[in-house]
């Protein structure tokens, strides 16, 4: 199969070409790289090797922090820095401004081997609600407009440490891709006087075709338009444009269903590396009714080459109907409709 997809959210074209093969990028841990643990930095007894933390969530409610389940610290190779002034200024024609925001690390266990696919529903609660707390904790900076929550598995995928962590970058501009996705919806609300994505919510609940988890309160899919091989979305069901307006009582369920679409990427394609990203509304913005927060979850297993990169279309040998029903499969749930 060929044929071109256009992403309703960014007016993107993407190929789908089924008759490519999926080539996996090397992704197996060296034994060197394993023998590396003993002096790993976020491992429990090792928390002087961080900056100091500006978050701790400890085992269990009480007075008593320790043992700790989660911390947040200032990552050691900032790449914006949360002390200073905001100033802008121009070189000629050119804009600039000094690189003010904050670039923290989430270590999401004390376990080292545990992979995150592998953390129970309650551990991933603490990371979420970690997310969450310093994402609305850094919104509340007047220098931050836009604040970015991803995760790196994997050296391949841009991780440098094996240890389970993610990262959040906080920065005084809405970034480009984030503008985009923003133009894309506000465009179909003025058109329809809807939300695109509860639109596409609406329509992939009713087909099935490329559902890979529902749960209660979210669902994990592959997109009509998926730029890559099993690239997956994951949306709330009700409309919500920030990701910290997300209740205690959701997280739970959003656990459950990030938990799953990993463990089913892992299954499926060999714990492979793989990239998230969890993309809100900026700060203080007015996109509260087009705008819908979502996590974008994509395993690395093609290279962008020169056709990518000069021409913006994706080509993608993997259908999505193909890969939701290969990834519910390995969940022994029903597979999507065809």
């Amino acid at each position: 199969m060929l044929e071109l997809r256009k992403d309703p959210v960014l007016k993107r074209w993407v190929i789908i070409a089924s008759g490519r093969p999926v080539a996996h990028t090397e992704h197996r841990v060296s034994e060197e790289q394993r023998r590396g643990r003993q002096n790993c930095p976020f491992c429990t007894g090792a928390e002087a090797e961080t900056p100091r933390e500006v978050l701790r969530v400890p085992v269990a409610a009480g007075p008593d922090p320790e043992p700790w389940a989660v911390r947040v610290v200032p990552n050691k190779f900032p790449a914006l820095a949360s002390e200073g002034r905001l100033h802008k200024s121009g070189v000629g024609m050119y804009d600039r401004m000094t690189g003010i925001g904050a670039h923290e690390v989430f270590i999401e266990t004390p376990l080292h081997d545990t992979a995150f696919a592998e953390l129970s529903i309650e551990q991933l609660e603490k990371v979420l609600w970690a997310y969450r707390s310093r994402t609305d904790e850094l919104s509340r900076d007047p220098r931050i407009k836009y604040v970015l929550v991803f995760k790196n598995n994997g050296r391949a995928a841009g991780a440098s440490l094996e240890h389970p962590h993610s990262q959040l970058i906080a920065t005084p501009v809405v970034p480009r891709r984030v503008q985009e996705e923003l133009a894309g919806a506000e465009s179909y609300y003025a058109y329809k006087e809807r939300c695109v994505y509860c639109d596409i919510l609406s329509q992939e609940l009713a087909a099935r075709a490329r559902v890979c988890v529902e749960g209660k309160h979210f669902v994990l899919l592959t997109p009509f338009a998926s730029r890559f091989p099993y690239e997956m979305l994951l949306l709330p069901k009700d409309h919500q444009a920030d990701f910290t307006s997300t209740g205690a009582d959701q997280l739970s369920d959003l656990a459950r269903v990030l938990r799953d679409g990993c463990a089913a990427m892992g299954r499926q394609l060999d714990d492979p590396p793989y990239n998230f990203m969890i993309h809100t509304a900026p700060v203080s913005h007015t996109a509260r009714e087009y705008y819908h927060w979502h996590i974008e979850i994509i395993p690395r297993l093609t290279r962008v080459a020169g056709f990518e990169w000069g021409s913006g279309f994706y080509i993608n040998p993997m259908p999505p109907e193909d890969a939701a029903r290969q990834l519910a499969g390995t969940l022994g749930q029903p597979g999507p409709k065809t």
